[in-house]
């Protein structure tokens, strides 16, 4: 798999579960921007904590909310991206590993 199509392919997906939690403004907004200052109070700490379960749930993994820093990996749709990617990784290294 290319890992540029699997991230572009992640950040699309991103993309859509923040749309169906926050709405459309997300489609303008730079993968690099600070979703809390361009958005606002649409994007306050229990926005920020729908759209961390939502995209759980739609790539299968789970974040720690103790040892991830989540107010850091899920500021802006860049670290979203590389964040799932990681754990994307992660998972089938260590399920190719056992």
């Amino acid at each position: 798999m290319n890992s540029s199509t699997s991230t572009n392919e992640i950040q699309d997906r991103i993309r859509a579960v923040l749309r169906r939690t926050i709405g459309d403004p997300v489609d303008g907004l730079p993968p690099d921007t600070d979703l809390a200052t361009a958005l606002g109070d649409r994007y306050d700490s229990l926005t920020a904590l729908e759209c961390i379960v939502a995209i759980e749930s739609a790539f299968g993994i789970e974040v720690d909310f103790v040892a991830q820093d989540v107010r850091y990996w899920f500021a802006t749709i860049d670290r979203m991206t590389t964040f799932v990617r990681d754990q994307l990784e992660d998972r089938a290294s260590l399920g190719s590993a056992g």
